[in-house]
């Protein structure tokens, strides 16, 4: 039999991940010995027994055999969440093509170790009448310090270490004296820091509808089978899928297990966190990138040891080290935020899955617009497909306009504004209701071009245009790269050179300007770029001390204002015809969601949809607010052309300083993949340039692979990786693989 070695570390910190160590896997235990396996070894020239886990397995020795130790053995029982994560994170490298310390990178969260914070608290441990004693020798002898310490102790037991250091003027010595003397004792508590919004009370109260305890009953069922499948729920908007998440989450931790929720945004924590707190109280935590260091070491620690419960936070909050993890829920399963965009090119719905198959977890999704990949596995069996259709209370969906924008420019209208959104608006602020408009923009406005000879002003280091902000300087939104406003064209010289397309601080302005009364708050990531900076935006618009919210898409996803009547939706369509093939998903996406803020309270609401394009499926069905008829619509265009989730594509994306060689290098993976694989049932594209063809002075180029099984990507991807690794032209070019296109 063949000697196969395992690559083993053993310290999980994040200075040490990069260093594993190569031992001998024996015979008898090749068999047992995996990915995120605890083990044990000898390590050092002592060869003392130390524990380590399992990070990669190979036939090649990086030493002379002769020098590589073998592994002694397995450990079976009590298999920790360090195992869990680490046979996560190999799965996440195999699929998503990473290195495993790239993807331990990402699956163990801890990344700085913050130090513990403690209170310490001195305690008597004598007597009050041995205390009157040693107070009366301390005074006799002039030990004045410790006299106040014990003066004080007779009369508190239990004095706060800090406070009385200050205020008795104590010195470290005269504790540590009195400590050994065993007058005293230093008593230490733990002190966990909490990102749980300190408004935060208990206090749930909701009774779920007939619809609802269905669809519970049916998950409840689904989850008795011998291996439940995920299960999607599509509830119109309003129509309460965070009810039902509640009471499957009652459920689960009435087992004695944990559950994560995954949101979208990090602009949603404060609004759920304040929902599943006034029901499950001091059990439900925080993790997000906001967080400080200490905040989020808190939690980890808090997490392993069972001491919360409930976890809710973006993508990254996947990767809560729970050790007996019983459900995940994945709120707006459709949103683009749950996929990394840095390698690895994970997506947090797929990994879900595989940790919930890994753990025996279960795994549950929502979305009034579920994506079309999501939506083509529940019709197909894959899994289970549940519906709410009808808005909680028997609330009604909102009245929505389509605008045509051409016919208003036709009228002589020039503004932003059309003539029936100024009257809604204008109607809500007589009626002391509240309105959201939403744009999909940042900045003051859009890109600086010149109306005489088309020129546009760009950044030098990428291939994008630089946006115009109110302070007076361009920036490039990719690399940082600044200069001062221009006011002539650099190509012709003229003096007609501006920005177009308004930005949410330009509606701000106009806003103003049309109706000086309103009070208008705005929430974009210029405003929010601060911690806590959502939910001081959020907090205040839902308390009423704003008429109006303008913001991008963070302002559309999952909120719930009872007083916002009125939706109105900016430029709808600009991102219809970008150079992506889910164009038309995300603006349907984007329009359901968000004319669904509308009329979520006892008055009915009303939106309008502004568009240069009236006709197009996704508006009319975002209109209608029509989920079916969107979906037929779409999925007859990707089985047509093969897109996912008709077949999978993988993105085979490379960058480089150098143009020409990485033109070069493109096309010979294009030609490597021919040469191993001839089949006719695989679709290449490119290589081309990336849609953005250079960021930071770095060319990106792409090639595109469509197959209708999956794991034929993947083995092209491992046999690319190789081909990469061994070939010395590709030292200079970063290749990164992505599954989720």
């Amino acid at each position: 039999m063949s000697k196969v070695y395992a690559d083993i570390i053993v310290d999980i910190s994040q200075e040490k991940l990069d260093k594993s160590f190569q031992y001998e896997i024996p015979e008898n235990l090749q068999n047992q010995v995996e990915i995120g396996k605890k083990v044990l070894v000898s390590f050092g020239n002592g060869n003392r027994k130390i524990s380590g886990y399992v990070i990669g397995i190979s036939d090649t020795p990086k030493l002379s055999p002769e020098k590589i130790k073998p592994v002694l053995e397995v450990v079976t029982q009590g298999i920790e969440i360090e195992s869990h994560l680490i046979a996560l994170a190999g799965w996440i490298a195999k699929n998503y093509g990473s290195t495993v310390n790239q993807a331990l990178k990402t699956v163990l969260l801890v990344k700085e170790k913050a130090s513990a914070k403690e209170k310490k608290y001195i305690r008597l441990l004598i007597s009050k009448e041995e205390g009157q004693t040693y107070l009366e020798e301390f005074t006799r002898k002039h030990y004045l310090a410790k006299a106040r310490l014990m003066e004080a102790l007779l009369e508190n037991q239990v004095l706060e270490y800090k406070e009385a250091m200050d205020t008795l003027k104590l010195s470290s010595s005269v504790i540590k004296g009195m400590e050994e003397k065993k007058l005293i004792a230093v008593e230490r508590e733990r002190l966990y820091r909490t990102p749980v919004p300190k408004d935060a009370q208990r206090g749930y109260e909701y009774q779920l509808s007939k619809e609802q305890k269905e669809v519970v009953s049916e998950i409840f069922k689904e989850w008795q089978q011998e291996q439940p499948r995920p299960c999607l729920i599509k509830g119109v908007t309003g129509s309460g899928k965070t009810q039902v998440y509640m009471e499957l989450i009652e459920a689960v931790l009435k087992q004695g297990k944990q559950v994560i929720v995954l949101i979208p945004e990090i602009a949603l924590t404060y609004q759920n966190v304040v929902r599943f707190y006034s029901r499950f109280g001091s059990c439900v935590s925080v993790i997000n990138s906001r967080l400080s260091v200490g905040e989020r070491f808190d939690q980890f620690e808090r997490a392993k040891k069972g001491e919360i419960s409930v976890v809710i936070g973006p993508r990254s909050a996947l990767f809560t080290p729970f050790p007996n993890l019983g459900l995940i829920i994945i709120d707006e399963e459709h949103e683009d935020s749950y996929k990394s965009e840095k390698t690895p090119c994970y997506h947090a719905r797929e990994t879900a899955v595989q940790r919930g198959k890994m753990e025996s977890a279960r795994v549950v999704m929502g979305s009034a617009s579920p994506s079309v990949d999501s939506y083509y596995r529940g019709k197909a069996g894959e899994y289970q497909l549940l519906y709410l259709n009808e808005r909680y209370g028997g609330k009604e969906l909102p009245e929505v306009e389509i605008v045509d924008l051409k016919a208003e420019l036709k009228t002589g209208n020039r503004s932003i504004f059309s003539h029936v959104l100024t009257e809604k608006l204008e109607e809500r602020l007589q009626k002391k209701e509240q309105s959201i408009l939403f744009l999909n923009r940042r900045g003051y406005t859009g890109f600086v071009s010149c109306r005489s000879c088309g020129y546009v002003v760009k950044c030098p280091h990428c291939d994008v245009s630089l946006t115009a902000h109110r302070n007076g300087k361009m920036i490039c939104h990719y690399c940082g790269y600044e200069i001062p406003q221009v006011k002539t064209c650099p190509s012709c010289g003229s003096p007609y050179i501006g920005g177009f397309k308004a930005g949410t601080q330009q509606i701000e302005t106009l806003l103003k300007k049309s109706f000086p009364d309103a009070r208008i708050l705005r929430m974009d990531a210029d405003t929010t770029k601060n911690k806590g900076g959502h939910e001081k935006v959020l907090s205040a618009f839902a308390a009423g001390e704003a008429d109006i919210l303008i913001g991008t898409q963070m302002i559309v996803k999952g909120h719930d204002f009872p007083n916002v009547t009125f939706v109105g939706v900016l430029a709808a369509d600009l991102s219809l015809y970008s150079e992506d093939y889910r164009a038309s998903e995300k603006t349907f996406q984007l329009l359901l969601q968000a004319v669904g803020r509308a009329g979520r309270g006892r008055k009915k609401g009303e939106a309008v949809i502004q568009t240069y394009h009236p006709e197009h499926y996704s508006i009319l069905a975002a209109a209608a607010q029509d989920y079916e008829a969107f979906y037929q619509a779409e999925i007859g265009y990707r089985l047509l052309m093969d897109y996912p989730p008709a077949a999978f594509m993988t993105a085979v994306r490379g960058s480089c300083k150098n143009e020409e060689l990485l033109k070069q290098a493109m096309e010979y993976c294009r030609k490597y993949i021919e040469k191993i694989y001839k089949k006719e049932d695989l679709i290449l594209v490119g290589p081309a340039p990336e849609t953005v063809a250079k960021v930071q002075d770095y060319y990106k180029m792409v090639l595109y692979m469509r197959h209708e099984n999956r794991e034929i990507l993947v083995r092209l991807k491992d046999a690319l990786e190789k081909y990469i690794a061994v070939n010395k032209g590709f030292q200079d070019i970063y290749i990164q693989f992505d599954f989720n296109v």
